[in-house]
């Protein structure tokens, strides 16, 4: 090997010590260069480091279940290449009306009473309208009332609208950054990056815990998810939750055709997401259907726990319900209490 090649791979193993040092403390000052080098660690190294932070903080062997519902479909103005509820493409998606208050908690019932733990509910909105937003509001009461966890997803809120879900007792807002800034503008046009960031920080404010993370397999590079992961690590607080999504990719929308991501890529995501945010609740999330039960249960070694649960995800398919019982049962995995059984310094 060349004087020149023992410097490169001197330096990247500098890096990786280096960072390895810090893994497992909760800070808000990684450096891209940092995130970078996590994910350019060997993989193995990269999963025993992930999962060894998981166990400082979790129990391994527990996966928060959520349900989602589309209380509002189709019909979306925005222009979100990955979506089929816009209604600038041609997907086949019908457009449905807000549900009923009853209707909804009707499926909440259910959703409880097949392990669900927290009740997602999904509009297909730019910005929600203040009789739209009143009716959101007793949904997420009578949610709250039947013991779940609570969270929606009703694209760009203000500080007011945020304190008024609040007040309702929403405990998540959901508001994806879907990728790197840089990467953004090839996605979406009719809405910028800051309108996002604006609106979490206005759910924050307003006292609401935040769902935040994106979408792999849309074009973009290993630079984008380490964009994305950074900017998600390096809020004034990190998302308590944190959704990392395979686009599943629906005829009619401009990413139909995309590449699809290698899993080991896919995995490395998820373990990067670990050791920067360690507290979080990272949500192996849209996507599962596609992927092989090995790759599931890799993704739950490197640090993933928590998952949707049921045979649908807004329009898209999901693993059902059966067969994520079964494959929680060959990894002998539980679904997590709605407290959550985390092992932090604090108890």
């Amino acid at each position: 090997m060349s004087t020149n090649a023992h410097q490169v791979n001197d330096s990247a193993a500098y890096k990786h010590a280096r960072v390895a040092l810090r893994l497992g403390e909760v800070r808000s000052d990684w450096t891209l260069d940092e995130v970078e080098a996590l994910f350019a660690m060997p993989f193995a190294d990269l999963v025993f480091h992930a999962q060894r932070v998981h166990r400082d903080t979790f129990d391994p062997n527990e996966v928060q279940v959520s349900t989602l519902l589309s209380i509002k479909t189709g019909a979306c103005p925005e222009d979100c290449a990955y979506c089929p509820q816009s209604i600038r493409f041609d997907t086949g998606v019908r457009s449905e009306p807000l549900m009923d208050v009853e209707a909804v908690l009707e499926r909440a019932r259910a959703a409880k009473a097949c392990g669900a733990t927290r009740f997602c509910m999904g509009a297909a909105y730019r910005n929600p309208k203040p009789k739209q937003l009143d009716q959101i509001a007793e949904m997420v009461r009578g949610v709250r009332a039947l013991g779940m966890e609570t969270c929606v997803t009703l694209g760009m809120l203000t500080l007011q609208q945020a304190c008024q879900l609040k007040d309702a007792g929403l405990d998540y807002y959901n508001h994806n950054l879907d990728t790197s800034e840089r990467h953004y503008r090839k996605i979406v046009t009719t809405r910028t990056y800051q309108d996002r960031l604006d609106t979490l920080g206005a759910v924050r404010v307003a006292g609401i815990k935040v769902c935040c993370g994106g979408i792999l397999g849309m074009g973009e590079s290993v630079l984008d998810r380490a964009q994305l992961l950074h900017t998600l690590a390096t809020l004034p607080a990190h998302p308590e939750s944190v959704p990392i999504n395979q686009l599943v990719q629906v005829p009619g929308t401009p990413l139909y055709g995309a590449e699809r991501p290698d899993p080991f890529d896919f995995i490395r995501t998820i373990g990067v997401a670990r050791l920067l945010m360690p507290r979080s609740h990272v949500r192996l999330s849209a996507g599962r259907s596609e992927m092989s039960d090995e790759t599931q249960a890799l993704c739950f070694l490197a640090g993933a726990n928590s998952i949707f649960y049921g045979d649908k995800l807004l329009t898209t398919e999901n693993p059902d319900e059966r067969h994520d019982r079964n494959l929680f049962e060959r990894l002998g995995i539980r679904p997590e209490g709605i407290e959550g059984r985390r092992l932090s310094a604090d108890n």
